[in-house]
């Protein structure tokens, strides 16, 4: 059992007692948190839609794709973090969880900076690389540009919540966002509409709400107790602690980083069709993202509860919570889909009037939400891999299924019958494939990591 201190009723014990109800626990608030962060970034999406033009709207929701290809590489290093802290807590090192809370936040802050830069570079260069329409791409790169001002501070708050998720608290981050989300529409409505600032003014909204979350969840981990607590004066890199978060993290980096290049291409197959076509995608894409949220969630508890009990030895209890968590990811999925699919006009019409926009919108809602599910097993076995210490295979897996078929698929099928629906095939196409692959390779590592514990066993005997 683990010597970790600091345990209250944010922490979720993962060690032991029942699973399905603690997975259930875990994975809801990540879920509110990232629906929250969602429904937050769809408000810029509707503001700027109802109150600006279709123009706005589509530079505004185009962009999610050139957004992720800088920040998901970073983002899959914060994984890195909560594996390694989640095996020492599991293994009870708590000197160690807490060096590595140090190094995490003070890379954080540097990998900020640097996306930050890239951003402010790149931005004009990667929107005519994908051919974003002429009668869009200005508003395109400033919105672009002005988020990523604020990515120091979105990058800080993604790592100090990998900080907190490790030891079992997903509450606190719930709760930082909520304040944060709240002064984000306040703004965007403030900004947009009394002000005239357009895209300008819903993307400095963005930073500025980035600003205060992160600042609130620093703050806490500074009044923490025990193996995560931070101290603002000791904050530096450990190598020992960054080889190891790079090492886990590092591929779930690249993979991010690969699947939002596979997104960029679909992005350009969808600029080929039109404005009206990448603006139904936007609106579609709002709903998709809280499917995947949800059945993300889970994928982030699986992460989490089987890299401390792996660090407590403990692989029957790793087997179960991939499976129950898996079970759970498909069944929110579907129950989401349920919802979306019977309310689709109502709610794509939050995000415009054009009834032409709403048809293809409901078009890709139908295929690529109605088969979300295979992307949460997908994601699962993913994360239950890493947390047994397998970062790289999976990533590689997912990159040659996911992303390169992705992109075989745009230069290949897409360029020959160039329409909506053969588009936004690809994803539940790729996601099959990639997750039957994961699927078997995570049964053969299971098997080794049990020979691997029964040596030890014997070796001990």
């Amino acid at each position: 059992m683990s010597v970790f201190k600091g345990r209250n009723r944010h922490n979720t014990d993962m060690l032991s007692g029942s699973l399905w109800d603690k997975i259930l626990m875990f994975a809801l608030p990540l879920a509110a948190s990232s629906m929250l962060q969602q429904l937050f970034n769809s408000a810029d999406v509707a503001v700027v839609g109802k109150f600006t033009g279709k123009q706005a709207l589509a530079a505004v929701g185009s962009n999610g794709p050139v957004i992720n290809l800088l920040v998901n590489f970073f983002v899959g290093i914060s994984v890195g973090t909560n594996v390694v802290i989640a095996r020492y807590i599991g293994s009870g090192n708590e000197k160690r969880a807490n060096s590595a809370a140090h190094t995490a936040v003070l890379v954080s802050v540097i990998c900020g900076f640097v996306i930050m830069a890239l951003g402010l570079l790149v931005s004009p260069l990667i929107l005519n690389l994908i051919g974003t329409p002429d009668d869009f791409i200005d508003l395109a790169v400033l919105y672009l540009r002005i988020y990523f001002c604020g990515m120091p501070f979105m990058m800080l708050y993604n790592f100090c919540s990998a900080i907190f998720r490790s030891k079992g608290d997903t509450k606190k981050p719930l709760i930082y966002l909520f304040v944060s989300g709240i002064v984000n529409v306040i703004l965007n409505l403030i900004f947009v509409i009394v002000f005239k600032m357009g895209v300008a003014g819903v993307a400095i909204a963005t930073v500025i709400s980035n600003m205060i979350s992160s600042v609130l969840m620093l703050r806490s981990l500074t009044k923490e107790e025990g193996a995560i607590k931070i101290t603002l004066k000791n904050l530096k890199i450990d190598k020992r602690n960054l080889s190891e978060i790079i090492r886990v993290g590092m591929p779930a980096g690249i993979q991010g980083m690969v699947f939002s290049i596979s997104n960029v291409c679909v992005l350009s197959g969808l600029n080929l069709l039109g404005t009206d076509v990448v603006s139904a995608s936007s609106a579609a894409q709002n709903y998709e993202n809280l499917i995947y949220f949800m059945s993300n969630s889970f994928a982030q508890a699986t992460v989490t509860f089987v890299s401390q009990n792996y660090g407590a030895g403990n692989l029957k209890r790793c087997k179960r919570a991939v499976l129950i968590g898996m079970g759970l990811s498909v069944a929110a999925s579907a129950a989401m889909f349920a919802v979306f699919i019977v309310f689709r006009t109502p709610l794509l019409g939050i995000y415009t009037d054009d009834k032409e926009i709403i048809r293809i919108a409901s078009q890709r809602l139908a295929v690529v939400g109605g088969t979300h599910f295979m992307c949460g097993i997908m994601d699962n076995i993913s994360c239950c891999m890493r947390g047994l210490g397998y970062s790289l295979e999976p990533a590689l897996i997912s990159m040659a299924g996911a992303c390169g078929l992705r992109v075989l698929w745009i230069y290949t099928v897409f360029k020959k019958v160039q329409t909506f629906a053969m588009l936004v095939a690809v994803y539940p196409i790729s996601w099959f494939a990639t997750a039957l692959v994961l699927g078997i390779v995570c049964i053969y590592k299971f098997k080794v990591a049990e020979k691997k514990s029964a040596r030890l066993a014997d070796a001990v005997e």
